[in-house]
């Protein structure tokens, strides 16, 4: 019987070699390969839509383009996606899954910091992001630019996907047995449906406890890495009383209190807590791969930088306040290249901390 878990970027490697995974007419990268997901790139077919939507059984994405497209854009010399609107764009990748494997898309880090709703549709699909076993055909991303808009051109990468076989999710048990084993976080566990972490609203030495996007901003160009001043597109959050009011609509760039260890043999997914703790999203990209963190490879411990939309009501959010869980996962064998120093992975070893396309 095959070993059940989230599959390691050799056997990602080994699908695109069966044709698993096809790549389109551009080969594959070695550095869309991560350790435990594949980059997924954009091509040079886009659509402005009315709005987004969901494929539905029984329905392509095609189809429901003949319904809500206004116009088509060429991405082959970049094009300027919009603030407030909602585009699809046609991926490079498509996929032949085996009956044994489904798979989960997510937004990538730097496109989670800038704000930037990112979600992968299928055909026939009832849930964004969620791909079933089996799946055959063409992969497509809905973008959704929430507070600068963003030039963007074919060959970009701003989502990936994991592939899964069976059942991967820790229980509540067998992640205190790991813990035991690992010291998964820095402060004693909150182990409750997965990791439960907090926001770190104590500061730095000046105070600093985060970032909220200004609202009328210039362009973003995606390629430009370590270009743009911070102080043109962010407003710096300070919080000496150890709080900060979120505004309803606005977007704030804030850290968790913890400092997280992900082993290799495991990988693990930031979920958005229970509505109930308040009203606001903590999430837009939620993969955690296997060496986050981790010493080995060049991590002590590295926090998780939390992607925050407040809804419908001012709310006061407090240090320490829970605000979401870490869920994590068995891997089927661990990577061959874990996440950090050895790929020059962006984010080991972080604390607060913007988009790479700006300034340190």
């Amino acid at each position: 019987m095959a070993v059940q878990g989230v599959l390691p970027r050799q056997a990602i490697a080994r699908m695109i070699a069966q044709r698993q995974i096809t790549m389109g007419v551009v080969p594959a990268l070695d550095c869309q390969i991560q350790p435990a997901s594949l980059d997924l790139r954009l091509s040079h077919r886009a659509w402005r839509v009315r709005a987004s939507f969901l494929t539905g059984s029984g329905k392509t994405v095609s189809d429901r383009l003949n319904e809500f497209a206004m116009h088509e854009v060429d991405l082959s010399h970049g094009a300027v996606l919009e603030k407030g609107c909602v585009y699809v764009v046609s991926l490079m990748e498509s996929l032949a899954l085996p009956g044994n494997i489904s798979a989960v898309a997510n937004a990538r880090s730097s496109t989670g910091r800038l704000d930037l709703l990112t979600r992968c549709l299928v055909d026939h699909g009832i849930e964004f992001d969620r791909i079933g076993p089996g799946y055959t055909g063409p992969l497509y991303a809905e973008i959704s630019p929430r507070s600068f808009s963003v030039l963007v051109r074919p060959g970009q990468r701003l989502s990936h996907v994991r592939f899964r076989r069976g059942r991967t999710v820790l229980s509540d048990c067998a992640l205190r047995d790991l813990y035991r084993k690992v010291q998964l976080v820095d402060v004693p566990p909150q182990i409750d449906n997965g990791l439960g972490f907090s926001v770190d609203l104590r500061g730095a030495a000046n105070g600093l406890a985060g970032y909220r996007a200004k609202p009328h901003t210039g362009l973003i160009d995606l390629e430009r890495i370590g270009y743009y001043p911070a102080s043109e597109f962010w407003e710096p959050i300070y919080a000496h009383d150890g709080r900060i009011i979120l505004d309803p609509g606005a977007f704030y760039i804030l850290v968790s209190r913890e400092a997280v260890t992900i082993p290799p043999t495991h990988a693990a997914e930031m979920a958005p807590y229970l509505a109930m703790v308040g009203e606001f999203r903590v999430h837009y990209a939620g993969f955690f791969d296997p060496g986050f963190g981790w010493a080995a490879a060049g991590g002590t411990g590295s926090r998780g930088v939390l992607e925050v939309r407040c809804h419908e009501a001012p709310f006061v959010l407090e240090h320490g306040q829970s605000v979401g869980r870490l869920v994590y996962e068995t891997m089927t064998e661990p990577p061959d290249v874990p996440y950090g120093l050895g790929i020059k992975s962006n984010y080991q070893g972080q604390g607060l901390k913007l988009a790479k396309q700006f300034r340190p």
